[in-house]
């Protein structure tokens, strides 16, 4: 009865509302598609992260696969079609808005896939670039330069995309974690095939896991809920919850046990890898001082050897200023020898006027003889 008078409830205030209903009803769906599809990726990156502490993450790797069907479908999220010449509009893959609005990210792979051979489909090719931008550790920064170039984005996407909503800043952070992990795939996998859409196994994340604190089994809380539910039960056909079987306590202490022992085993990696920090650091340190004290010796050898050069171009230019005087009184003394030796300019002109007129006088002489 309860429930059908809500249903009544329900029904009356559907009537009365009409359209604004509808709105109100549409705004909530696309809230919580958005929100479902956030969550779903964060789960998704953390159960990535965890993953690849025991294992190489590769192309079988079922958390990447899921995590790939995710991504695919967020980046695909209210995605606008292509309007073709008759008016018709044809599906578009989110490649071909990440070809476009990630153009301006430093030594992309843009190129480099759409030369791809073996990949011919649109979305093939963006399921190949979701690969190689993993192993080149660059999502998130892809990611965050499509969704900076918010022009682009509003041309590709409807009002109410994830990637024009406050999550795409949620999402450009939560990818950054993957540039921890090291990727390994084949491009060349049934992975690539872009025939099917991907589809999202929603069941590792609403897998229930029993704490190792809880008192009652699985078998029994389902029993129990199970029991409770049926009209038809009774008293009797509900055990006590704090009672548990001998294999439930074993499997219980089995998974402590388990816990205990990979504890055990990541602090002595941990010890370990903190002995050779440590021993890396000290030799390190050894090393910065003993280049320290080259570079001290250097710049001491360099002073003594620059105050040796001083010294000496000092020397230089003083045996050059004696030189230079020596060489102009040389000089000096020289042109004063000469000048004292030889007659001046004027007596030789006279003593060749009076020989020229002795000579004239003997010639007509004996001219007229």
């Amino acid at each position: 009865m309860a429930s059908r008078s809500l249903g009544g409830l329900s029904g009356s205030r559907g009537a009365g509302g009409g359209g604004g209903g509808k709105k109100s009803l549409s705004a909530r769906n696309a809230a919580v598609e958005r929100r479902n599809l956030i969550t779903v990726c964060r789960f998704s990156v953390k159960t990535l992260i965890d993953r690849s502490c025991f294992e190489t993450i590769d192309d079988s790797s079922p958390e990447f696969n899921n995590f790939a069907a995710i991504l695919e479908q967020i980046l695909s999220h209210r995605l606008k079609g292509q309007v073709t010449w008759f008016g018709y509009e044809s599906p578009r893959s989110f490649w071909d808005y990440i070809r476009v609005a990630c153009r301006k990210v430093s030594q992309n792979c843009i190129c480099s896939i759409e030369n791809m051979e073996n990949v011919s489909s649109s979305r093939a090719k963006g399921r190949a670039w979701i690969r190689v931008a993993l192993m080149e550790k660059h999502l998130s920064e892809y990611i965050s330069t499509a969704l900076r170039d918010f022009k682009t984005t509003r041309r590709f996407y409807e009002d109410g995309a994830i990637v024009l909503g406050e999550e795409a800043n949620m999402l450009a952070g939560m990818l950054l974690g993957l540039n921890a992990i090291d990727f390994s795939f084949c491009l060349k996998g049934e992975g690539l095939d872009g025939s099917f859409p991907a589809v999202i196994d929603y069941t590792p994340y609403l897998k229930f896991t029993q704490s190792s604190d809880s008192i009652s089994s699985d078998e029994e809380e389902l029993r129990t809920l199970g029991s409770s539910g049926s009209e038809s039960s009774t008293p009797e056909n509900v055990g006590p919850p704090f009672i548990m079987d001998e294999n439930s306590w074993f499997n219980k202490c089995k998974r402590v046990k388990q816990k205990y022992q990979l504890t055990l085993e990541q602090k002595s990696y941990l010890e370990e890898l903190l002995r050779l920090r440590e021993n890396q650091l000290s030799e390190s340190v050894s090393q910065n001082k003993t280049l320290l004290q080259r570079i001290e010796d250097s710049d001491l050898a360099h002073k003594l050897e620059k105050e040796q050069l001083e010294y000496i171009i000092v020397e230089l230019q003083d045996q050059l200023t004696v030189l230079k005087n020596n060489d102009l009184r040389s000089r000096q003394e020289l042109t004063a020898h000469l000048t004292n030796q030889w007659p001046s300019p004027g007596a030789l002109d006279v003593k060749a006027v009076a020989l020229d007129t002795l000579l004239y006088r003997k010639h007509n002489k004996q001219w007229y003889e």
